[in-house]
Parts: structure tokens; C-alpha cells; sequence
């Protein structure tokens, strides 16, 4: 099976925002915590299984995509996106967020299961982490871009992994991404900052605003 005919979840965007005009609907980043439990739960009772392919074409839908930062310390792990990743849209471009498209889990009837089962897949597959057993996962926001051509077709769930002093992070596939740790002084820093995809951007200033 290929990529495009993978089966993953996705929520009409009518039943996340209702009608385009109404408020509820944002563009960046959503955190106050009540709107953010709102539309999760509307995710939880709402998603479908399409195909991949299909999904990304049709704007009536959005994937809802986990999407985590990991921190050590006062630094975040930071990644170039190589030629040899999958999503050429993205390519050249920096990110400090892991994540991607969630499938349906038989065995996990809870839409939080679901979404954590998918976290730690999508991080395991780009990434190995050693003593990163005491993690702690906060979930912050969510991250709405309608300006890009991905972000029209993705809603983000944006979390932070606080990994403990001794863990140590490594990329799997090393001619897909180059990793490295900066403070979030260097993150906002314009050289650094210009480089970031959308979704990143976005989530450094919801890291701003938490610290």
C-alpha cells in the first residue's frame, strides 16, 4: 500500500469550527485550555477514516496531527527537514515539532489513547531516545495555519515532552532530518526564526508565552 492510500483520521472541519464565519474557528495558535479541551473532544466524537490521498486535497477536512516539542532543560530539540524526507513541501525547512498522521488503533477506543499510541509512533520513527523513561507530556494548544497549502488541510495538537537530564536524542534517518538543541533565545533569533515552518513559528510563540 502506499503512502496516499494510507487510511488516517480526519474531522470535518464544519463539525471543529461550524460554519466558517463563525468565531470559534482561529488562525495560530488556540490556548486557552477550555477552547482547546473543546475541540478535542469534538475530534473525539466526531472523526472519520479516509484516505490519506483524498484527505490532502479536500479542505473540507482537517487531519488532526499530534505534534511534539521536546525540551531539555532551557533547549529544544531542533531539526532540518533533508531531501530525503517525504513531505517535499517542507524541505529545507527547520522545525522543532514531531509528529504526524494519526490511524485508527483497533485496540483503543479512547480518542486520548488513540492520539498518544499515534504520538509515540511517529517519534519513534524519526527519532531514538535513550533514559527518556520519566518523560512528562503536557498538552499546551493547537496550531491552525489556513495560509499554507499543508496547514489548510491540518489541525495541530501541540505538546511538549520534558525529557529528564540524562536522556539522549538521535535521529533514525539521517538523510531525512539533521537534529541539534537551541534555547528559545536562539529559536527567536531571526536567522534561526525565518527558517521554521509555519507550524514551529507558531509554536515558539506559544512557548514564549508559557515561559
Amino acid at each position: 500500500m502506499g503512502k496516499m492510500d494510507e487510511p488516517i483520521i480526519v474531522v470535518k472541519k464544519a463539525d471543529l469550527f461550524g460554519d466558517k464565519e463563525m468565531p470559534s474557528a482561529f488562525q495560530g495558535t488556540e490556548r486557552s485550555r477550555a477552547r482547546v479541551n473543546q475541540i478535542i473532544r469534538k475530534m473525539a466524537d466526531s472523526y472519520l477514516i479516509m484516505r490519506r490521498g483524498d484527505a490532502e486535497e479536500n479542505t473540507e477536512y482537517k487531519q488532526p496531527i499530534p505534534y511534539a516539542v521536546l525540551k531539555q532543560g532551557d533547549r529544544y530539540f531542533t531539526y532540518q527537514r533533508l531531501g530525503g524526507g517525504g513531505e517535499k513541501r517542507l524541505h529545507g525547512k527547520l522545525s522543532i515539532g514531531v509528529g504526524g498522521h494519526m490511524n485508527k488503533i483497533s485496540d483503543a477506543n479512547d480518542f486520548h489513547k488513540v492520539l498518544a499510541l499515534n504520538l509515540e509512533r511517529e517519534i519513534n520513527e524519526e527519532l531514538r531516545i535513550e533514559h527518556g523513561e520519566q518523560a512528562a507530556i503536557e498538552t499546551i494548544g493547537l496550531i491552525n495555519d489556513d495560509n499554507t497549502e499543508v496547514g489548510k488541510v491540518h489541525i495541530g495538537i501541540l505538546t511538549v515532552l520534558s525529557l529528564p537530564s540524562n536522556a539522549e536524542v538521535t535521529v533514525r534517518e539521517k538523510d531525512k532530518l539533521e537534529g541539534s538543541w537551541k534555547t528559545l533565545s536562539e529559536l527567536k533569533n531571526t536567522a534561526v526564526f525565518d527558517r521554521m515552518e509555519s507550524w514551529s513559528c507558531f509554536a515558539i510563540d506559544a512557548l514564549t508565552a508559557v515561559e
